[in-house]
């Protein structure tokens, strides 16, 4: 990829419109130094996670009811097909509307967004648990809330940990568009302020700079956390 975009810079008459990979990397240097890159990555950051723990949060909750209640999932599938196929740009501009331009509308924008996917993700695997399991529960005359922890969650784990990788990637996407129409900070704000200069490299710049940050929270948070929901798959083979 590295090599496909330097000989793509190499071949363009506008070194504005493509810059090569080396002005980039001098950029992201010049505003690290400078500090900027560090207080709006992490305003943007501080986003993605709130909007994460909330969506994951409300995600798992509806998803297992739905998963688990024939009658809650004949009532809500409906709103759930809506949510799911309404645009990201109407949820975020109904958000800015109702609640206003601060710090709530844009987290409940974005966690508005990822809920409905959670929820999927998450009903799928609680029609997936092993009918057995729940034989056994009952036969030993578990609480409600030991057959949660020690049969319910630990099955849906994998399911948990595949929504949450699919779904961080999503957020941080969001969250950009939502800094980028309303927000004061943030990288988004900052691609806004660049985009109305046509600095491409300036573009380029925040945006590789936070993609290098969330690839960093894939590959040593999410994703030794999946491998880990999954290694009683493998035990079990």
């Amino acid at each position: 990829m590295l090599l496909l975009w330097t000989l793509v810079a190499m071949w363009s008459d506008n070194p504005r419109t493509m810059p090569a990979p080396w002005a980039v990397a001098a950029r992201i240097g010049q505003i690290a130094a400078l500090g900027e890159l560090w207080f709006h990555a992490g305003m943007t950051l501080f986003r993605v996670l709130a909007s994460f723990v909330l969506a994951m949060a409300v995600g798992l909750l509806i998803g297992l009811w739905m998963g688990r209640s024939r009658g809650a999932d004949h009532w809500l599938n409906p709103g759930l097909v809506i949510a799911l196929n309404l645009p990201a740009l109407v949820i975020i501009v109904l958000a800015y509307i109702w609640i206003g331009l601060n710090e709530v509308a844009a987290v409940a924008a974005v966690a508005l967004n990822k809920i409905p996917l959670v929820i999927v993700m998450i009903r799928e695997g609680t029609r997936a648990l092993r009918p057995d399991l729940d034989d056994m529960a009952r036969a030993f005359h578990m609480s409600s809330l030991d057959r949660l922890r020690h049969v319910v969650l630990p099955q849906l784990a994998p399911h948990v940990a595949s929504a949450a990788r699919a779904g961080i990637s999503l957020i941080w996407k969001i969250v950009l568009v939502v800094e980028f129409l309303g927000r004061s900070n943030g990288v988004g704000f900052k691609i806004h302020l660049l985009f109305s200069n046509f600095d491409v490299t300036g573009v380029l710049a925040w945006a590789l700079a936070f993609v290098a940050v969330m690839l960093a929270i894939d590959m040593f948070v999410l994703r030794p956390w999946e491998a880990r929901a999954n290694r009683w798959r493998r035990d079990e083979d």
